[in-house]
């Protein structure tokens, strides 16, 4: 009995190690002084949205304030990928992908203008199509200093881009 019981406490020991591990998720900065939610259902394959959303260089094409994207690295996005883009008067935003869990969850942010973002989508399949979630924090001195004008203008960019996605997937493109 005594070698079952080592065994089983050196299974235990390995699992706790493994949880201790894997990776937490990145999330926003729940302090930031400027922070979005929203989300949309979306009635298409999850797959194409997850697609179209993380086809950066595509971008230009669905989102209209997005005027130009420069990917920085080859293949499909994953910790470490970064784009440079411009939207919405802010220009040379440098993008770098935290994590991906494929079709279902990504992590970017970066430095632009005195700014520093993080964004979380998240993909959760449905019955008829996929919902998309996304929350985006912001912090420093630009949205210290303008706080309330920062909070408008990412609620409505990201109220903006979810419909832009809707309807690109929804499109079947």
């Amino acid at each position: 009995m005594l070698p079952l019981a080592h065994a089983a406490s050196g299974l235990l020991a390995a699992v706790i190690g493994a949880a201790h591990l894997a990776p937490q998720p990145v999330t926003i900065d729940e302090t930031a002084p400027v922070i979005t939610r929203d989300a949309i259902v979306i009635h298409a394959p999850a797959g194409r949205v997850w697609r179209i959303q993380t086809d950066v260089e595509g971008w230009p094409a669905w989102q209209p304030a997005v005027s130009s994207v420069v990917k920085k690295t080859n293949g499909a996005l994953r910790p470490g990928s970064s784009w440079v883009w411009s939207t919405e008067g802010l220009e040379n935003i440098t993008s770098t992908v935290e994590q991906v869990e494929h079709g279902r969850r990504i992590v970017w942010g970066g430095p632009a203008a005195g700014i520093t973002a993080v964004h979380v989508w998240t993909f959760e399949p449905t019955e008829g199509g996929v919902i998309v979630r996304t929350e985006e924090s912001w912090t420093g001195e630009p949205v210290d200093a303008h706080t309330e004008y920062l909070q408008e203008a990412l609620d409505a960019s990201l109220d903006h881009w979810l419909d832009n996605l809707k309807h690109r997937a929804e499109q079947g493109m």
